[in-house]
């Protein structure tokens, strides 16, 4: 079973910061624009000035053990193979990898290759499909599977907005929350990653799925339609992004009188720069510069219990009908022992 997120720079430094943005923003699924104009401006305009302004960022987020992302990926990750060798009779291995950077996919397939694996469960850390995430684990897990001579059994999932074991653990997570016991701290905004206009238009459906998020996580929470606000943050160059704008949307409620609010971040897995820098802080400012007074961040799901319980509801799913899900694949090796003997008597 390979979790997979989207990625870090191994430092807070523009020049590592540099080497993720020119693997990341030169994945043709994340930009779609024709592809030597954008080159073009990546190489001349991204890459010279963006990483010292996102260094600071990331220096304001970083920990003893690294990356929050990849911290808490990792963490989630060692959790969940806990909870497997508890609930699958196996053998089962529970691995993480990063679309961008380290570690990377192919890394991760090699690794488990080697070990052996002849089953492989991809789930990418992203509940709501997107062309510009979830499609680009795909791309990537198949690459690597190109150069293979023998290709494992391989199952994907490809989202998970609506399944009951996350909306679950988001619920909880905002329940759970000291916020939750203020009573000026009634309204919630569901901020979520954003992406261009042009993407929805063309058929991706992660705009209707971070709404579906939403109305069930409001619906759980007992939320009136007047008590919750879904916005798009992250926006990203010139073209027309989803919306409305996070930071839009606590201006607007700020400057109606609104002075303490909660913000969660139901498309992101696990912390990182977009919610603990832009959300927490930068987000955090706008609010207050428009009248407003106290933003409570509900961090995201992380290694968590409800998380670990949700991922194991989904993993258990999917995995339906394996042999080590089934809890046959000790009886089936004893069964395979005689054959294995003649297979390599006859050369195998």
């Amino acid at each position: 079973m390979l979790l997979v997120n989207l990625g870090s720079p191994e430092a807070p430094s523009p020049r590592a910061i540099r080497r993720y943005l020119r693997e990341f923003l030169s994945d043709s699924r994340v930009i779609e624009i024709p592809r030597l104009l954008w080159l073009a401006i990546l190489y001349l305009l991204v890459l010279p000035f963006r990483p010292g302004r996102i260094a600071k960022g990331y220096q304001a987020i970083w920990t003893d053990r690294g990356s929050p992302l990849a911290v808490y990926t990792a963490d989630l990750a060692s959790a969940l193979q806990i909870r497997m060798a508890q609930r699958i009779p196996g053998p089962v291995t529970v691995d993480w990898a990063m679309r961008y950077g380290s570690p990377s996919i192919h890394t991760k397939l090699s690794q488990l290759k080697a070990a052996g694996a002849e089953r492989l469960l991809i789930v990418p850390l992203y509940p709501q499909y997107s062309g510009t995430t979830t499609a680009s684990v795909f791309d990537a897990v198949t690459a690597t599977l190109r150069g293979w001579r023998w290709i494992p059994e391989l199952r994907f999932v490809t989202a998970y907005h609506d399944h009951g074991a996350y909306i679950d653990a988001l619920c909880e997570s905002v329940r759970n929350h000291p916020s939750s016991n203020s009573p000026e701290a009634r309204h919630l905004v569901m901020s979520f990653h954003g992406i261009p206009q042009r993407y929805i238009e063309q058929g991706d459906p992660y705009f209707c799925h971070c709404h579906k998020t939403a109305r069930l996580l409001a619906d759980a929470l007992d939320l009136k339609p007047g008590e919750y606000s879904v916005s798009f943050q992250s926006q990203f160059g010139k073209a027309q992004w989803v919306g409305p704008s996070t930071s839009d949307t606590l201006t607007r409620l700020a400057e109606a009188g609104t002075k303490e609010l909660r913000v969660v971040c139901p498309g992101f897995a696990a912390d990182c720069i977009e919610t603990l820098e832009e959300i927490q802080i930068e987000n955090r400012d706008i609010f207050r510069d428009a009248g407003g007074e106290t933003l409570h961040y509900v961090p995201a799901l992380n290694a968590t219990q409800g998380h670990v319980q949700a991922m194991e509801s989904l993993v258990i799913q999917h995995a339906s009908g394996w042999p080590e899900a089934l809890g046959d694949s000790a009886q089936r090796d004893r069964r395979n022992a005689p054959h294995r003997v003649r297979s390599l008597e006859d050369g195998a």
